[in-house]
């Protein structure tokens, strides 16, 4: 059984996730963040957003809870108006595929990884027990 040392992986890993940064998935999500980055209406409501954040902060620090409600109001507004703009939509959309792709490749590593750790261990893989659990549990008790 080969040895890996922590660097190996790591380089494994990187390399893993430059095919990653090279999928269509990937590229989908850097063209509608330019094509968000690049609409005016967007970084003008974000921009406001921010602000009032900033206001909201200041009111709840001072205990202004009737300013504080109406700034945290205008941002939920202005918060629906970004998310009805459809590049917006497009966008969330497009994390969500990238996140179910990051998703998918953890899993898989990390089932991968617990399979090997059974089977090297003479385990049984239905059960999802390693060797080591079955051998203790033999029925040899003194």
């Amino acid at each position: 059984m080969a040895e890996y040392t922590r660097k190996q992986i790591l380089d494994e890993a990187k390399s893993l996730a430059e095919m990653l940064s090279n999928t269509d998935e990937i590229d989908r999500f850097k063209q509608v963040e330019a094509k968000i980055n690049a609409n005016e209406k967007v970084q003008k409501l974000i921009t406001k957003i921010k602000a009032l954040q900033k206001q909201a902060v200041n009111f709840q620090a001072y205990g202004k809870s009737e300013a504080l409600k109406r700034v945290e109001d205008e941002i939920d507004r202005l918060q629906a108006e970004i998310d009805a703009i459809p590049v917006v939509q497009e966008f969330k959309e497009t994390q969500i595929v990238v996140n179910d792709v990051l998703q998918l490749v953890s899993g898989t590593i990390s089932r991968e990884v617990t399979n090997n750790v059974i089977t090297s261990t003479g385990g049984d893989l239905l059960s999802g027990e390693t060797g080591s659990k079955t051998q203790n549990n033999s029925g040899c008790s003194y």
